[in-house]
């Protein structure tokens, strides 16, 4: 895949790295039709200054026919409106990591991800109240809406949690479900 940029420096920068590094403008249509962009099957969108500059080149691959494309957005709003324009990907890796850091400084919660608008996935040390008991018995299920899918013991690695395995003090699960219940099940201490 090419790398293209306006900046001859950061071109240089990836030239080694990339098969083509060409210093063009992404937002002139006619610029990427002669650099051949309609042959490509993915490409990235990366501009995470310039939202105008973002959304002409992800309308431009668009309008090429690039059947998979990525755009980064800097923000909620940018990210709709490169929804809304077609990107097949949109990423907001300030906010993601931002809302991650959150999570993981304001809770009990050693990791935080998020899948979709309401649903993630947390590794949390096990609360008090599942401990001694399957996830089947705790019910943690129907209680409070949290899948058990994974667990570790201090010192092992992860593996699989099924509905006999029995949650111990100090083991480390990773639950799913919806984004507020998995917040609510990992701060319950």
């Amino acid at each position: 895949m090419p790398g293209i940029d306006e900046d001859p420096r950061l071109v240089r920068r990836f030239s080694d790295t990339l098969p083509h590094a060409v210093v063009a403008d992404c937002t002139d249509t006619e610029t990427l039709r002669q650099l051949g962009v309609h042959e490509l099957s993915s490409a990235v969108v990366g501009i995470g200054t310039d939202v105008e500059a973002s959304i002409l080149v992800t309308s431009n691959l668009l309008e090429a026919g690039v059947p998979n494309i990525w755009a980064k957005a800097i923000s909620r709003r940018h990210g709709r409106v490169l929804e809304r324009l077609g990107a097949h990907h949109v990423v907001l890796p300030e906010y993601e990591r931002g809302e991650r850091v959150a999570h993981l400084v304001t809770g009990r919660m050693l990791d935080f991800i998020r899948f979709d608008d309401d649903y993630a996935l947390v590794k949390t040390v096990a609360p008090d109240r599942v401990v001694g008991v399957p996830p089947a018995g705790s019910q943690v299920r129907t209680r409070y809406g949290v899948t058990v899918v994974g667990i570790k013991r201090p010192g092992e690695n992860f593996a699989h949690a099924t509905a006999r395995t029995v949650v111990g003090r100090g083991d480390v699960i990773i639950v799913t479900g919806g984004t507020r219940a998995v917040e609510a099940f990992a701060n319950m201490g």
